[in-house]
């Protein structure tokens, strides 16, 4: 079965090429120009994979990832770029995308990165690939990366002090569905408590 893909980029003519391509190979699910149209397409759909540009107005790629994981974490997300800046693939793999290739990749080589990244692996064009296995231990977490999107969100809040309650209004969720999150994040990183929690993301600079 051909793995469905949600392409993102805010040049029509290259959304275009890429749906012509890709075509024969998976199938293309929708596309979107921008952040605001992105986010609840991509919801609606719910493809395999979110093929999406780094820079765009409305903070780009990364914006994306990060509205879409609050409600559909299991996302899966792939970068595709003219840039190979090391600030650009750091923020998006940091953002939750499981891999990152550049525009000069060839139609097969997409289709097949596409397929990979549906199948659960990490892809990267090969001149990132050692960049990206090079990122510090800071910038690639063992133990924050088993979290999910919503689980770090509260994660950040209680860290930040605020009340099972105050989250939830926050968050749009029930004060159970916090605590069950909190939860969660403690047996994940072997905590005992809240103030434990604190500490572990202060120590990770995760709270502003």
């Amino acid at each position: 079965m051909k793995p469905s893909v949600f392409i993102v980029d805010d040049h029509e003519l290259f959304r275009a090429g890429v749906r012509a391509e890709l075509a024969e190979h998976v199938e293309v699910a929708g596309d979107a120009a921008s952040v605001e149209e992105a986010v609840p397409a991509i919801l609606h759909a719910a493809p395999d994979v979110v093929l999406l540009d780094v820079h765009m107005p409305g903070g780009g790629g990364v914006e994306v990832i990060r509205q879409v994981a609050r409600q559909r974490p299991t996302q899966r997300f792939l970068a595709l770029s003219v840039s190979d800046a090391p600030d650009d693939v750091i923020a998006v793999i940091r953002a939750g995308a499981r891999g990152y290739v550049t525009k000069s990749i060839s139609s097969a080589e997409l289709a097949d990165a596409v397929r990979r990244v549906a199948d659960g692996d990490a892809v990267f064009s090969p001149r990132l690939a050692g960049f990206v296995g090079a990122i510090p231990a800071a910038q690639v977490d063992p133990e924050l990366d088993q979290l999910t999107a919503r689980e770090r969100e509260v994660l950040q809040h209680i860290a930040r002090g605020y009340l099972y309650k105050e989250i939830a209004l926050r968050l749009g969720i029930s004060a159970k569905t916090v605590e069950a999150h909190v939860s969660a994040v403690l047996r994940k990183l072997q905590l005992s408590n809240r103030h434990e929690l604190s500490r572990w993301a202060a120590e990770r600079r995760l709270v502003d």
